[in-house]
């Protein structure tokens, strides 16, 4: 249940270098728009509100976009960016290279935060996904002490945290990170 008088935010990261895939993941073409315009519609659904975070593509196309705060450590700096950002309670982070993730998840993700949970992040019989997760932003701390510590596996990061599990379909989660992903996809 969600807590009572929380407030919500949403963001897609879209940073990273796209090296496996060769080109700029967030700028890929799905459904008539852009990955990750397609992604933060979904986000912006759920939650009523998206920002992108760590844009290495066209900036032009989302122009309410926010560069890393600590660059070149990988989701961790764009989730800390997002805690820095919002005012929210509770974020919705979604990674931009997710194509089928959809809002029955998202709202599901949102459905389950409660008072006993830092992050709500979907789990497959493959282990956590935490890029499709809700972090309640007093985890803040806790992401920034990894960072300074050059912790920056979102696994690891996610076993420091009380975390509530949102069961999800393993394609729903499945993300493209080379040419191969993305022709499955």
């Amino acid at each position: 249940m969600d807590r009572a008088g929380s407030s919500w935010a949403g963001y897609v990261l879209t940073g990273g270098k796209s090296s496996r895939m060769g080109r700029d993941k967030a700028m890929l073409h799905w459904q008539g728009t852009r990955l990750a315009l397609h992604i933060g519609r979904e986000v912006e659904h759920a939650v009523g509100n998206v920002t992108f975070v760590g844009v290495i593509g066209a900036k032009e196309l989302w122009p309410q976009a926010i560069p890393d705060a600590i660059a070149e450590i990988g989701p961790l700096g764009g989730l800390i960016t997002a805690l820095r950002h919002t005012t929210a309670d509770w974020n919705l982070i979604v990674a931009c290279d997710l194509p089928h993730v959809d809002r029955e998840l998202l709202h599901n993700i949102r459905a389950a935060a409660g008072e006993d949970a830092d992050c709500v992040a979907c789990r497959t019989e493959q282990g956590w996904e935490p890029l499709c997760a809700a972090y309640h932003r007093s985890v803040l701390p806790i992401a920034e002490e990894f960072a300074a510590g050059g912790r920056f596996k979102m696994q690891e990061f996610l076993r420091a945290l009380r975390v509530t599990a949102v069961a999800a379909d393993p394609f729903v989660l499945h993300n493209v990170n080379t040419p191969e992903d993305w022709a499955a996809a």
